[in-house]
């Protein structure tokens, strides 16, 4: 590197700031009152560039994770500059180890990604040596990012009301935060990591800056569904536990047994219908609907006639007379 090249944030050889002459139409500058107006003066920096946060990240994991994992992991020591990477850990090792890989690697942070029986993912966040940490539940990890660093941190409301929510500001701040004048920073903000809350689930997304001010979310996206915060580095008192969490091995019990149980409910409807094919049917002698239209006769008196009718007079051959007189007049 040259002696004479200016280095970012420091003073150039001269120690002054630098003055831009404008020109016109191709010629030779003068010293006049309207051409010392439109001189442009470029400040000298403020800071002296002086990369004062020494803050490092240890972001490794345990063996048995998948590929999408791995990739997340590779994406925020991309957008990170600040972190360091290190061999897998056995699963048989205490956590406590870390602690001791972390001060070998001279970080102060820690990003370690455990991995259970059925691709269960956990990650911690842990302040090495002396604390706090936070233990979660990694749900939904993706894995496309694009960028390489990011220096602004944005969170929801949620997080300034009550105190275990404060302590994962501040946590997260100091562990994602990238430290001002880092040699592999960028001098601009360009991406931001944008958390908030759900029911003590956080959701965190990478969104790049756009030169209207606009933010596009480019990834990764993640949530982390709270456990446990601890007083101490991987361990120690318990300062808040999630009550509505809900562990994966009892959700997939859940599951199983609501799978059982409605197998179960079908076996058994087969067999009330195998029992009512194979049951004697009672013959039918009388039909039921043989009593739909029959209406009852109104009840009366009943009379008793003691005396006999009186006899009625039948006249026989009604029309004689007439025949007979027909027959005089023929």
């Amino acid at each position: 590197m040259s002696a004479l090249k200016r280095k970012r944030g420091g003073k150039g050889p001269g120690g002054k700031a630098k003055k831009v002459k404008l020109v016109e139409n191709g010629n030779k500058p003068q010293t006049t009152e309207m051409e010392q107006n439109k001189e442009i003066t470029v400040p000298a920096p403020v800071s002296m560039g002086k990369w004062r946060n020494k803050e490092r990240v240890l972001v490794f994991s345990s063996r048995g994770i998948n590929f999408r994992t791995r990739h997340l992991m590779q994406d925020l020591r991309t957008m990170m500059p600040h972190t360091k990477a290190d061999t897998k850990m056995d699963r048989k090792d205490k956590l406590f180890v870390i602690n001791e890989v972390c001060e070998i690697k001279n970080c102060n942070k820690c990003l370690f990604f455990e991995a259970k029986k059925k691709q269960d993912l956990y990650m911690w966040v842990a302040n090495v040596p002396h604390g706090p940490s936070a233990k979660f539940l990694v749900q939904n990890g993706e894995c496309h990012c694009l960028s390489l660093c990011v220096k602004l941190h944005e969170f929801g409301a949620q997080f300034d009301t009550e105190p275990h929510y404060a302590l994962l500001k501040e946590l997260f701040i100091q562990t994602f935060s990238t430290p001002q004048y880092h040699p592999r920073s960028q001098p601009f903000v360009d991406h931001v990591f944008t958390v908030w809350n759900i029911i003590y689930s956080l959701i965190i997304s990478n969104s790049i800056i756009e030169e209207d001010a606009s933010m596009v979310e480019i990834g990764p996206r993640f949530v982390l569904n709270l456990i446990k915060i601890f007083q101490g580095s991987f361990g120690g008192p318990t300062l808040f536990e999630n009550p509505h969490f809900e562990s994966p091995n009892t959700h997939r019990r859940v599951i199983r047994m609501a799978t059982a149980s409605r197998l179960k409910e079908k076996q058994m409807v087969k067999e009330l219908q195998k029992l009512k094919r194979t049951e004697n049917k009672e013959a039918v002698t009388r039909d039921v609907t043989d009593d739909v239209f029959a209406t009852p006769a109104e009840e009366r008196p009943v009379h008793i006639e003691l005396e006999a009718p009186a006899a009625k007079v039948v006249k026989k051959n009604k029309h004689k007379a007439f025949k007979r007189q027909r027959k005089q007049k023929r």
